[in-house]
């Protein structure tokens, strides 16, 4: 089972198990968070397209960490006229392990476990 979730402006493909590098995100190391802009969901044949997003589906994970990530060199050189300009970037991300992909009908279910307990 996979899912497409959208977050900082893009688009990625997570799993259950899997570890997902994102725009960066507030929150500590060993925080929760929660994708609620899900625009697919595959399960085995069974797929589910949102218009935009998938009513009541999610993605949750918790934060491994914030780092950085490798340099980008940015040099400018116009020819014959000595200019000249080198600069260096790197862009912060946030690693999220992928803990639980959920549907609406699976939040039903466990809300309903959850109200017999």
């Amino acid at each position: 089972m996979f899912a497409i979730v959208e977050t900082g402006g893009k688009q990625y493909q997570v799993e259950e198990g899997r570890y997902l590098d994102v725009e960066l995100l507030e929150g500590e190391e060993n925080a929760k968070v929660v994708f609620d802009k899900v625009v697919m969901i595959v399960n085995g044949k069974k797929s589910k397209v949102g218009q935009p997003y998938v009513a009541g589906a999610s993605a949750e994970g918790t934060i491994v960490k914030h780092d950085k990530a490798k340099k980008v060199i940015v040099y400018k050189q116009r020819p014959k006229k000595g200019y000249r300009k080198k600069q260096g970037h790197r862009q912060g991300f946030t690693r999220v392990m992928i803990s639980k992909i959920r549907t609406s009908a699976q939040k039903k279910a466990e809300s309903a476990e959850s109200a017999e307990a």
